[in-house]
């Protein structure tokens, strides 16, 4: 299938794709357009014979907001409607997870937090009960434990996956409402037994 540049006028929105960038996300999706359009030559929109939208919808209406008048795209002529719907949702489906340790030691935070990357970062500014509350299970002179200490996100983010942390509920000290944070503590013997297992 060949590469085409098309008038952005030509091209229809699909009304009944279920994938959404709102807010923020879509600033940061015009944004990257604006300063690297080549990713369009990369990664043309996908449309069918009628010049909708089956992969690339937001990237449509980023480009129409950033203020384009053509992009490439590539026509899926061949496709029956079945195999367009599932297109639209295979397109849109996050295969595989990211390496943190790599995104830790090899990338910069804030680049990728400007590229759009999920990376979160507490603001500092904010009142300590606005911030995550430090939840655990249990963790008292009975038990015989270990503190693993992080200094940044990623690494963080890559411990809660790699321990399997849960989210649990607590209520605040204040008398707040019910609030949701990350488990701290983990079963020593559990996480033995996995290793093991492994």
């Amino acid at each position: 299938m060949k590469t085409i540049k098309t008038k952005i006028k030509d091209i229809k929105t699909n009304p009944n794709n279920p994938r959404n960038i709102k807010g923020e996300k879509f600033k940061k999706l015009v944004e990257s357009i604006k300063e690297l359009p080549e990713m369009l030559e990369l990664r043309p929109i996908v449309v069918n014979e009628d010049m909708v939208v089956l992969g690339g919808n937001m990237r449509l209406k980023a480009c129409q907001k950033a203020g384009l008048k053509e992009v490439p795209i590539i026509k899926a002529s061949d496709l029956t409607p079945e195999q367009q719907q599932e297109f639209i949702i295979k397109d849109n489906v996050g295969f595989g997870e990211w390496d943190w340790d790599m995104l830790a030691n090899e990338w910069d935070a804030e680049k990728l937090t400007e590229w759009g990357l999920d990376v979160p970062i507490l603001d500092e500014k904010l009142e300590i009960e606005e911030q995550e509350i430090e939840f655990s299970e249990y963790m008292d002179e009975s038990h015989n434990y270990v503190v693993l200490l992080f200094d940044n996100d990623i690494d963080w983010l890559s411990a809660q996956t790699h321990f399997e942390l849960k989210s649990v509920y607590s209520k605040r000290q204040n008398g707040k409402p019910w609030s949701k944070g990350i488990g701290r503590v983990i079963n020593g013997a559990d996480y033995l037994k996995k290793l093991k297992d492994e």
